[in-house]
């Protein structure tokens, strides 16, 4: 999926040192922090790469695999694009979570954000609207959802975003729920992402996402 044109959703974080290997183009910050660029429609990849923060965390193959397990046929498969760039749907993302021990979470977004337990939360992902072009300058008349990471690395949060030339840095955690209330604003999805836990059947710890005096 592709990202809106001209999308800064953030501050600038620093110069980039160089690429990696991996999916795409790969950038690792001086500071650590590890960001995969935008190849083809694999942004999903590319999310959930920068949310674990690692080349290896998933590929494409993978990727492709789940789309399998989901649905078995090869032929127009409803999970992904049909010439297989990537365009992964949410069923995929969710399930690949759950191959890593984590669980997606979608957020109301009629609720406040500052009900979020952050301390608890691993990380997010984010779904946005974005603007089909041919080549850079005519817009088709659709739209596509583009995937992104958000995570909190070294004491701050970032913007993890595929179609940045690097992270975007978003602040403190209140800067951060400020940033998360004006995506919540427009179109845009917000997925909660949590590590598995033992006990996970409890409705409390299932909410453990939320601070305790928004929990049912």
């Amino acid at each position: 999926m592709e990202s809106p044109s001209g999308n800064t959703l953030g501050d600038d974080c620093g110069n980039a040192n160089g690429n990696g290997n991996g999916n795409g183009n790969t950038t690792m910050m001086p500071h650590g922090i590890y960001h995969e660029r935008q190849t083809r429609h694999l942004c999903g990849l590319h999310a959930l790469n920068n949310l674990f923060q690692g080349p290896d965390s998933f590929s494409k193959t993978e990727m492709d695999d789940y789309c399998t397990t989901l649905t078995p046929r090869n032929w127009l498969n409803p999970h992904r694009s049909w010439i297989g760039w990537g365009n992964y749907d949410v069923n995929v993302i969710m399930y690949a979570l759950q191959q890593r021990k984590c669980e997606a979470v979608w957020f109301d977004r009629r609720r406040d954000p500052h009900c979020l337990n952050l301390s608890a939360i691993f990380g997010f992902i984010l779904n946005v609207p974005a603007q089909m072009s041919l080549g850079y300058y005519i817009p088709l008349p659709f739209q596509m959802r583009h995937w992104l990471a958000l995570r909190r690395l070294n004491g701050s949060y970032y913007n993890l975003d595929s179609k940045l030339r690097e992270p975007k840095c978003l602040g403190t955690e209140h800067e951060f729920l400020e940033f998360l209330a004006t995506q919540l604003q427009m179109d845009h999805e917000l997925f909660v992402v949590l590590n598995e836990e033992a006990d996970s059947k409890d409705s409390k710890t299932q909410q453990r996402w939320l601070l305790p005096q928004f929990r049912d």
